[in-house]
């Protein structure tokens, strides 16, 4: 294949991944939202296309798809367009919606702050190498190297927080041992619970309504009352009008809307329980159960391993594939064609790592999107959350390179440059045994708290 060949390849999956990156954003993310900002809509959609074909690039790397000198000229476009998007674009219009969305700034000072909230971003940035060390002063300003050492940071940090998290809570989403046992009759007691509460609420303000229509009318009376007689009346009905003390009923009505929150959020806790407890019984419960046991055992070598490296100091040398040869073929005495399984191998390794970060991330980024957005933050949110995505996936592109055998990340190195890339894998270990950690202590003391409790 010419190299005519390869751009008409590459033109295509471009077509392709950002028209699924239009349809995720439209049908997805935006589905409860009339304002859809064309321009937000493009940025996101064109940061998910380049990522998906740097993780294609991976692919055909192992395969000895296209040319060369093709994949090495589009490993430099995609790496340069990502950096680019993460540190020039997409910060730049987070910058104008965030100062944009301020009523108190003048229409004429918003493109002025705008470079001004950017300038500080890029200022930062930069900085953010400092404590590290992955500085290298042989490359310019404006090198691959020196923009993908700071974004590793960040990416490789969201990554490890991530994948902590996700070690030690999909065994305890997905585990049958963990569903609190609950019943139809706890779900019948806290309704009723919460319905008494609410009749309490609707009562007291009830009162409060009563005692200032007559305030209100006393006013009237008042005022317009001249006769001695007239006032005698008024004071008399004022006597029996103040019997309420309004001030009182609205701090018990305060407490009792607030006791009602936590009563509505613990009947949906129950009730997620018992849908729980339901679905672990079918066969697809049956089966995340046990995946849920097998992510346990992944989570406790994850944790002993990245402790181990910490400890030790320790980087592996050696990818998984390599390691898995060598070990059938000296200590089994297996008789495999190395070259012939170690691409295959590779492939598939690969390809479950790049299905399941997209998934992963893409999943995680709804979640957060539809817990904190609006209809005024929404393209604010989409925008950071693209920047996080392009961090994410470039940071990934960097740690991939060390599940692959020697012969098949020669060009990745290459466009790299020369990394640190001890460092972002020592770092990566540090935040996820923190991460894992805390999740763990955060779990069992949601789970201690919970009622209920088997």
């Amino acid at each position: 294949m010419g190299f005519l060949a390869d751009t008409v390849v590459i033109l295509i999956s471009q077509l392709v991944f950002f028209v699924g990156g239009q349809i995720f954003f439209v049908k997805q993310l935006f589905r409860d939202y009339e304002v859809r900002h064309s321009l937000v809509q493009f940025i996101f959609s064109i940061t998910l296309c380049s990522s998906l074909i740097m993780f294609e690039l991976i692919i055909f790397e192992i395969i000895g798809f296209l040319e060369l000198s093709s994949r090495y000229f589009y490993w430099n476009v995609y790496l340069y367009l990502m950096l680019f998007l993460v540190i020039v674009i997409i910060p730049f219009y987070i910058g104008y919606f965030v100062v944009s969305n301020i009523h108190m700034v003048r229409k004429k000072f918003i493109r002025p702050l705008t470079v001004l909230v950017w300038l500080i971003y890029l200022y930062f940035f930069w900085k953010v190498g400092d404590p590290f060390p992955i500085l290298n002063p042989k490359y310019g300003i404006l090198s691959i190297e020196q923009g993908i050492s700071r974004i590793g940071v960040i990416g490789v940090t969201v990554m490890a927080l991530l994948s902590g998290f996700g070690a030690v809570n999909y065994p305890y989403t997905s585990m049958a041992y963990f569903i609190r046992s609950v019943s139809r009759t706890d779900v019948m007691n806290t309704e009723k619970r919460l319905l008494q509460t609410i009749d309490m609420i609707i009562n007291k303000k009830k009162r409060i309504a009563v005692a200032s229509h007559k305030s209100s009318s006393l006013s009237m009376n008042d005022s317009q009352t001249k006769s001695i007689w007239g006032f005698l009346k008024n004071v008399s009905v004022s006597v029996t009008g103040s019997g309420e003390n309004i001030g009182l009923l609205r701090q018990e009505i305060s407490a009792l809307e607030e006791l009602s929150r936590h009563l509505f959020l613990e009947l949906h806790d129950i009730h997620n329980e018992m849908e729980r407890a339901e679905w672990a019984k079918t066969w697809r419960g049956k089966y995340f159960n046990f995946l849920g046991y097998l992510f346990s055992l992944y989570c406790m070598w994850k944790i002993f391993i990245s402790t181990i490296n910490i400890v030790f100091d320790r980087v592996g040398k050696k990818d998984p594939v390599t390691r898995g040869m060598e070990i059938l073929v000296h200590w089994v005495g297996i008789d495999i064609d190395v070259a012939f399984w170690s691409q295959h191998i590779s492939f598939f390794l690969v390809g479950c790592i790049v299905i399941t970060s997209i998934r992963g991330l893409l999943l995680t980024l709804t979640k957060f999107f539809y817990a904190i957005s609006s209809s005024k933050s929404s393209n604010v949110i989409v925008l950071i959350l693209a920047e996080i995505m392009g961090m994410y996936f470039v940071s990934t592109v960097l740690l991939m390179r060390m599940n692959m055998p020697p012969e098949y990340r020669t060009i990745i190195t290459q466009v790299l440059g020369n990394l640190q890339f001890n460092f972002y894998h020592r770092w990566f270990d540090v935040i996820f045994l923190v991460s894992a950690l805390s999740s763990i202590g955060f779990l069992y003391l949601a789970h201690k708290r919970a009622p209920n409790e088997k």
